[in-house]
């Protein structure tokens, strides 16, 4: 025992909970019982765990593989810079862990913070995080091609209509106030209605009657309408099937599907 920790100091742990027997050595013709090592890492103030491997895919796991982190940096690759909009970007996630995250992620060169002179506080990726644009492109890709079950539990009317209000197409959108109300029969009455309003470069998401007079109505399940927004399920095919319905004078009826538009990474080809 002495032996190992004069070898690996950062180790705080004791050592018969960090020896795990995973593999087998063989050298000319005797085994040797081989060990799996994970041990806490103390850097810049963060603790960490380490895989024990000097490869870069292994060092760069050790900061992005822990729980909600890469959904973190996919929200400030979206936009979000203050904290309440990355809570509503990952309405599942606790404050103290998304603080948590933050912390660690700034500590570590991803996430730069910020304060203006009101006190607000800011968060931004660094040329470091920037870096891991194409990474998450590709790991949502890949998701769209290979992942595409969705069960009950992924469906969240919160982070759906977030994600739509942040990437509405405003070019195709009347100059005028425009509101379209969303009612999915799936879900529990207090999470069934939605305001969408827009007005001019403005957009905002309600989970309460705004006051404004409606334009459109949609009223459909929210499984359907995330599968219209991920571009698993057309328009076109939901309409004739009976599992959308909008009300509201034709010409504007048209006109949804190119206003709520879909999300990007909806173009991305499926399996045959």
């Amino acid at each position: 025992m002495e032996l190992f920790q004069s070898r690996f100091p950062c180790s705080s742990v004791p050592v018969p909970a960090l020896n795990h027997r995973r593999f087998t050595i063989c050298t000319g013709g005797r085994s040797r019982s081989g060990v799996y090592w994970v041990w806490g890492l103390e850097k810049q103030g963060v603790r960490m765990t380490s895989y024990g491997q000097f490869c870069p895919v292994a060092k760069a796991m050790e900061i992005l593989d822990e729980r909600w982190t890469l959904l973190v940096v996919r929200e400030l690759l979206a936009g979000s810079t203050h904290f309440n909009e990355l809570r509503r970007g990952n309405p599942r996630m606790s404050p103290a862990l998304l603080s948590k995250r933050l912390r660690t992620l700034e500590r570590v060169g991803v996430v730069r913070r910020t304060g203006d002179e009101a006190g607000r506080t800011s968060y931004r990726l660094t040329p470091s995080g920037e870096e891991l644009r194409p990474i998450v492109e590709l790991l949502g890709a890949w998701g769209v091609r290979w992942i595409g079950e969705l069960g009950t539990v992924d469906l969240d009317p919160h982070l759906l209509l977030w994600d739509i209000r942040r990437t509405v197409p405003l070019e195709e959108w009347p100059r005028g106030r425009t509101v379209l109300a969303f009612e999915f029969a799936d879900v529990e009455s207090r999470v069934a209605r939605w305001w969408l309003c827009v007005n001019g470069d403005d957009v905002d998401v309600c989970d309460y009657d705004p006051g404004f007079e409606v334009t459109a109505g949609v009223s459909t399940s929210l499984r359907t309408m995330v599968e219209l927004w991920r571009g698993d399920l057309q328009w076109a095919d939901a309409l004739r099937a009976g599992q959308v319905a909008v009300s509201g004078p034709s010409a504007v009826g048209r006109n949804v599907p190119r206003w709520l538009g879909q999300m990007r990474l909806a173009s991305v080809p499926r399996p045959a």
